[in-house]
């Protein structure tokens, strides 16, 4: 029986990386600009302002990341079940 890979090597998979990263460049925009679209608009932002902004983007990576590994591993576990 082959060994089920760990949530680190399902989350660094390349299918997975690159699914997280679409979706957080897409969700994150939109999440940066209804926070930070004002300022961005008006030249207010300053460098705590930008980092919280880049910071954004790193929770819609996490939550897809962490729902494709979840769904990944209920997928090989049907697979062994069957």
């Amino acid at each position: 029986m082959p060994q089920t890979p760990t949530f680190w090597q399902i989350a660094t998979d390349r299918s997975v990386t690159m699914r997280a990263l679409r979706i957080a460049l897409i969700v994150g925009t939109v999440i940066a600009l209804i926070n930070h679209g004002d300022r961005m608009m008006l030249g207010g932002m300053d460098a705590i302002a930008w980092l919280k902004c880049a910071l954004t983007f790193l929770v819609p990576y996490s939550v897809s990341t962490y729902s494709s590994v979840m769904a990944v591993r209920d997928r090989l576990q049907s697979l062994e079940d069957a």
